[in-house]
């Protein structure tokens, strides 16, 4: 029987506790998902593509059926490359939900075969966003309850 895979996409600067929980939720229903790490150059992460990708793996190394890759293209063409027709996106609140729609629709546009499929975290994990996380950060706070133990080096840098 064919393996299930989903992608998890996301620029994950830095990964949080509200990612691992849609992906530990992914992993109920898909046999794999891939995180997708973009480039998103634009949005200028504080932590390089390099790093954001060793903080994933760091974090879902317990996690098995997890894969981490890089990507520097369109989400569409990533799940091409990867053989893959099915997103993860999560949505924490109503805010999230139009842009989400949009780019759900935006994908499937490029490509009819893509899904969309959008999960939510745990509710404790729900208000958490990588913004939050570099705000802390950025401001000497302590955010070690909103990230995985295994990226809090990182962040002490």
């Amino acid at each position: 029987m064919p393996q299930k895979v989903a992608i998890y996409p996301g620029t994950f600067d830095p990964i949080t506790l509200g990612h691992l929980s849609v992906i530990k939720r992914a992993k109920k229903i898909f046999d794999e998902v891939i995180v997708g790490v973009a480039d998103s150059g634009s949005k200028k992460p504080m932590f390089d593509i390099e790093t954001r990708v060793t903080m994933a793996k760091e974090s879902l190394k317990e996690i098995s059926g997890v894969k981490v890759f890089p990507f520097y293209s369109l989400l569409v063409n990533f799940c091409q490359e990867q053989k893959v027709n099915t997103i993860i996106r999560g949505l924490r609140a109503v805010s999230d939900f139009e842009y989400e729609l949009q780019m759900g629709y935006a994908n499937a546009s490029i490509d009819k075969n893509i899904d969309t499929i959008y999960l939510m975290p745990s509710l404790e994990h729900a208000f958490i966003s990588s913004t939050v996380v570099r705000d802390i950060v950025k401001h000497g706070g302590d955010a070690s309850h909103l990230v995985p133990r295994e990226i809090l080096s990182f962040l002490e840098k």
